[in-house]
């Protein structure tokens, strides 16, 4: 198997790692912006796209800078192999973006919008248990402090806070919205408050709220920056009962009862992902969360 990766950053080699776990004899050529970029775990640095004509690649991982994404994928799209997108798909929405998804859509090359935690297991679990029931409210809170992130790095240099480079809370922890998306589709109605005005004095947006509206209940979506403590949890109150999702601690509880746990976590989802796309979408046994989707979602995150 022979992988090109666009951008090679900390999430960039995460999808190295799993594929080289699936594959051991794997080939992975990594397009680099400088000819003295390092070799890392036996990559093979390329530097110029053209070099791709002379390679039979089986699929291309996009995972530079969201704000690159549009012109890599439209530069990338005349190779017509399948594309492997770390989210969120842009950082904008508009006429050009639209008119590509639908390049994409009628090329008929299989793609996935890579959102890992639709793998984790208490994720997918939930969506199970709450088939057939009656909801009457959903809460979805992400929280973590964004210094902590990339240990001795200046996080005001790093990508989450430049507007430009496609940073923000709300495009960065977009994971939230695809699985509200996923297990509960696409609301009739949506308000949004977006913020810059913590302690952590970035430009990009550092706090981000949410109001889904669907036929039978409301959902409520926080995401931010500033908590010292990490919180990830997805509440859903039901007729019954209220499940709790600890997405950290990958648990699931039921009116304070864990009925739900695994020793994973959310590192272990890349692995699973990678081994999902390489054995359905590329196999073109199912398609899942294609750019239309992707699309869709990013339209909930920004569009007013």
């Amino acid at each position: 198997m022979k992988v090109l990766i666009i951008g090679l950053g900390s999430i960039a080699l995460k999808h190295v790692n799993a594929l080289q776990a699936i594959d051991a004899k794997v080939k992975i050529y990594a397009l680099r912006s400088s000819e003295n970029a390092p070799i890392i775990n036996d990559i093979i640095n390329l530097y110029e796209l053209k070099e791709v004509d002379t390679i039979s690649i089986d699929f291309c991982i996009i995972s530079n800078p969201t704000s690159s994404h549009f012109e890599t994928i439209k530069n990338v799209l005349r190779f017509k192999i399948p594309f492997f997108i770390e989210k969120p798909l842009f950082n904008n929405i508009g006429v050009k973006e639209e008119q590509l998804v639908e390049l994409i859509y009628q090329s008929n090359i299989s793609n996935y919008v890579a959102c890992n935690l639709r793998f984790l297991e208490c994720i997918m679990e939930v969506k199970n248990l709450i088939k057939d029931k009656v909801i009457n409210e959903v809460n979805s809170y992400c929280g973590s402090y964004l210094p902590d992130w990339r240990p001795g790095q200046d996080y005001k240099k790093t990508y989450s806070s430049i507007v430009e480079l496609g940073g923000g809370v709300h495009l960065d922890l977009i994971h939230e919205l695809d699985y509200m998306y996923w297990l509960f589709g696409e609301p009739l109605s949506k308000s949004k408050t977006l913020r810059s005005k913590s302690h952590l004095n970035i430009e990009a947006v550092d706090y981000a709220n949410y109001l889904l509206v669907y036929k039978d209940f409301c959902a409520n979506v926080t995401l931010n920056y500033f908590r010292r403590k990490p919180k990830r949890t997805l509440e859903i109150l039901c007729e019954n009962g209220t499940y709790l999702v600890n997405v950290i601690e990958n648990t699931i509880s039921f009116d304070g009862v864990i009925i739900f746990k695994s020793n994973k976590n959310i590192v272990d989802t890349y692995l699973d992902q990678m081994s999902f796309f390489k054995n359905e979408i590329l196999n073109k046994n199912i398609k899942f969360n294609e750019v239309w989707e992707a699309y869709n979602v990013l339209k909930l995150c920004i569009e007013d």
